[in-house]
């Protein structure tokens, strides 16, 4: 259901193979694992070590870097809540996580744009190697996703470059999201998770997760959650809901979950580094043609306000 692909395929000229291996994971169930991606452990590893000497400050010492939903900056337990996209959100039942939350060091050169999407990073003096780091890995993440992005127009048919062109000026939001223990949380309310039952909102999200009790589960067609496969080294790759509405509905973006801390385990502590790749945010936004898309019965919207619509609904308080 959800296939491991070796990137090393595609550069060495499988790329029918590949391709037709992505269409084809991306319609069953929006998921997949890539390996090959050349992004180095080490780095990873440096940067969920920086971002855990963050995270153990004592509260007062985080909170002059306390941040909303989609700014820059330490969100704390209690601000989100994935799980209610479509209501306002219920501040009984926030993810069981804390954030912190960058974005790309760019300017599109439209002022307003630059404004309200790409305000500058926040970096805690208390650990200065965190900010070299976290470029170092969105770079590399960065390129991978042009790669990701070709394979994915070469998939539909599209010319190579297709998506790569219009997302040049985007964003790219890089959550490290860290899962307390249940000895630090209490036990969850009814209904509550780490990361409550969602779609991501844009592109394609590109995850490097470690593997636990309380870990990634994925909605699949049947009704049921499964337990999303977990591969050495491999990072998950799912698209969200902008994709999804550009190709048609013939991708799909598909609900997943974290899990609540587990009593099996309950020192377990997680960090995901997660990032969030958009389309131009001044692009508007219309269904493929035929026989790509499976339904072109959307309206056009503009990027940026398909993804604060969903950033609003996202948030408490």
């Amino acid at each position: 259901m959800i296939p491991l692909i070796d990137l090393n395929r595609w550069r060495d000229g499988d790329r029918a193979g590949v391709a037709a291996e992505w269409d084809a994971a991306l319609q069953e169930s929006g998921f997949l694992l890539v390996s090959g991606h050349g992004v180095g452990a080490g780095l990873r590893e440096a940067v969920r070590a920086a971002a855990k000497r963050f995270f153990a400050l004592p509260e007062q010492e985080k909170a002059p870097y306390a941040a909303p939903v989609s700014g820059r900056g330490w969100i704390p337990i209690g601000k989100e809540a994935n799980a209610f996209y479509g209501v306002e959100a219920d501040a009984s039942r926030p993810d069981l996580k804390e954030s912190y939350t960058l974005g790309r060091d760019h300017r599109t050169g439209n002022a307003a744009l630059d404004e309200a999407w790409f305000t500058p990073n926040v970096w805690p003096a208390e650990v200065p190697e965190l900010a070299t780091l976290c470029a170092e890995y969105a770079d590399a993440v960065r390129a991978l996703n042009e790669e990701l992005l070709r394979i994915s127009a070469v998939s539909l048919g599209l010319e190579e470059d297709w998506f790569v062109e219009r997302s040049r000026n985007s964003p790219h939001t890089f959550n490290i999201n860290r899962y307390p223990p249940l000895a630090e949380t209490g036990e969850p309310r009814e209904g509550q998770f780490r990361v409550g039952p969602h779609t991501d909102w844009g592109m394609l999200t590109i995850l490097d997760r470690q593997v636990g009790y309380g870990g990634l589960q994925i909605l699949a067609r049947y009704g049921e959650w499964i337990d999303a496969p977990y591969v050495q080294d491999a990072f998950t790759i799912n698209i969200g809901d902008l994709l999804e509405r550009w190709t048609g509905h013939r991708w799909r973006s598909t609900r997943h979950r974290v899990l609540p801390p587990p009593s099996e385990s309950p020192a377990e502590e997680l960090i995901s580094l997660i990032m969030f790749m958009e389309a131009d945010f001044d692009l508007e936004i219309t269904p493929l043609p035929e026989p790509i898309s499976r339904r072109r019965d959307f309206p056009p919207v503009l990027a940026a306000d398909f993804f604060l619509e969903r950033s609003n609904a996202a948030t408490v308080g």
